[in-house]
């Protein structure tokens, strides 16, 4: 996203230069966003894929430059660890069945991956959090050797002036210090895009913003990490944790915000709201500024790169964060990062479907269910989707009460279907594709068994005759060979 990163360190003089750069972008970005048609167009979706490579035993393979090296596949690229892989998918139309031609062309490049990977004796591994992921795996040594990552890394590291500290707490304890940015590669996500018309921005995303609890507490699959047993989906306090670059200043640095944010308020105004946010709370972290003048081409009736502020926002983890595509006549979109990777791809895409769907279908009233819900109340449900999974019990808007109401989130998912199979159907998905994709849903939550649910039931099973490594690792295998199998992890067996 943004400039291609060169260097690895940056005068005062740059970060100067990139911040008018930035002024400059908002202003142009505004300027574009008031030409008429500008981003108008058909509803469609788009998606991006983080997986891991382990080798034979289960345990993180290194080798993510060796893999690439071996595919031409245009949609496969390099992720911030050296275990870790990306694949982005081409943009669709969500009208008609797009969520089995989604499946279609994962399966195709993850057999293509699995391909390259298997060239240096590597697995592919779709999952939140690898259960056999040790410290030793971890630290400056894994990071992938390119320039953005170390950049990133030393542009972090400055800030902060000393170690990340993590604690998190479920069943068991996390207390680590950490000194490099390379926990945040134990995280690997499923994160959907969703084109929207500039007008319909500030509905459609903030309707995202209240989806996005119950969908998250319906595919929880990162229960485990570093053998301990924390929350339903731990990459979300994970991933804030090993990215906060605010430091231990006290009073001098409660001011700040972290990085990775679920956000600061509803949106009011649309989507140059959200790029404006970014650059006034979050300081610059890669300044690199590019050739072009932004407003120059928007005078001239062009569409603007705006590679500076698309870098910027690049470095601002929103869980769904606003992105603009200066592609073709430019448009903007949502990216909706909070999903993990796996278990299979019918989870994945039943996953996508659910969260599409009822981003769209809440988006028709939600101005009238905001007033019954304040902001810090939808960012409590996002934490407790993320920590108890379908264990969660969430407040809720409704249009004819005053306060919003505590519901099992359970329940919530089942009076939540109907909506996300309306916003599908509204916007052209067939009935029938949309009755498959949330039946998967149905299934699994009447089932109560998540990719996390499943891991923890099967390594307490292990557990009672085996060390917790190894039993990490025979689940690991029980996974793989299923998530290989392509059945949703709700028919999996408990063995």
């Amino acid at each position: 996203m943004g400039l291609a990163i060169q260097q690895e360190e940056f005068t005062p003089k740059e970060h100067e230069r990139f911040v008018q750069r930035l002024a400059e972008s908002l202003e142009a970005l505004r300027a574009l966003l008031r030409r008429p048609g500008f981003g108008v167009g058909p509803t469609t979706m788009g998606a991006e894929l983080e997986v891991y490579l382990v080798d034979r035993a289960g345990y993180p393979l290194p080798v993510n430059q060796l893999v690439l090296a071996q595919s031409k596949d245009e949609r496969l690229t390099l992720e911030l660890n050296r275990f870790n892989m990306e694949m982005n998918v081409r943009p669709s139309l969500l009208a008609g069945r797009p969520f089995t031609a989604l499946r279609t062309e994962f399966e195709d490049v993850l057999k293509e991956l699995g391909r390259a990977a298997a060239t240096q004796g590597a697995r592919v591994a779709a999952i939140g959090i690898l259960p056999t992921l040790r410290q030793a795996d971890l630290g400056k040594g894994a990071l992938t050797q390119q320039a953005r990552y170390r950049a990133l890394n030393a542009a972090i590291r400055k800030r902060r002036d000393g170690p990340f500290q993590v604690a998190i707490a479920g069943d068991d304890a996390l207390n680590l210090a950490w000194d490099d940015v390379t926990l945040e590669g134990a995280n690997t996500s499923l994160q959907f895009h969703l084109r929207v018309a500039p007008e319909d921005f500030a509905h459609v995303y903030n309707a995202a913003q209240l989806a996005t609890a119950p969908v998250l507490a319906a595919a929880g699959n990162s229960p485990l990490f570093l053998g301990k047993r924390l929350w339903e989906e731990t990459r979300v306090a994970l991933f804030q944790q090993a990215t906060d670059d605010r430091g231990e200043g006290g009073d001098e640095v409660a001011h700040l915000h972290p990085r990775v944010t679920f956000g600061h308020g509803w949106v009011r105004e649309g989507v140059h709201e959200l790029f404006s946010e970014a650059v006034a709370l979050y300081p610059p972290l890669l300044p690199v500024v590019g050739d072009e003048s932004p407003m120059e081409v928007v005078a001239a009736g062009g569409v603007p790169g705006l590679g500076e502020l698309r870098l910027h926002q690049s470095t601002v983890w929103s869980w769904n964060r606003a992105i603009y595509d200066p592609q073709g006549d430019g448009h903007v979109r949502i990216e909706l990062r909070a999903l993990p990777a796996g278990p299979t791809v019918a989870d994945m895409v039943a996953n996508g479907a659910f969260l599409l769907g009822l981003t769209l279908g809440l988006a028709e009233r939600v101005d009238a269910l905001l007033p019954a819900l304040p902001f810090w109340q939808a960012r409590r449900n996002f934490k407790q989707a993320a920590r108890h999974g379908l264990d969660a019990v969430m407040l809720w808007p409704a249009e004819v009460a005053p306060s919003p109401r505590p519901v099992p989130v359970v329940d919530l998912v089942k009076q939540l279907l109907p909506v996300a199979r309306r916003g599908l159907t509204e916007h052209g998905v067939d009935p029938e594709e949309a009755d498959a994709m949330l039946d998967i849903i149905a299934q699994r939550v009447a089932l109560r068994r998540t990719g996390s649910r499943w891991q923890r039931e099967v390594l307490a099973k292990l557990e009672a005759h085996m060390p917790r490594p190894d039993a990490m690792a025979a689940m690991l295998e029980r996974y793989l060979q299923h998530a290989e199998e392509g059945l949703p992890v709700h028919t999996w067996p408990v063995e």
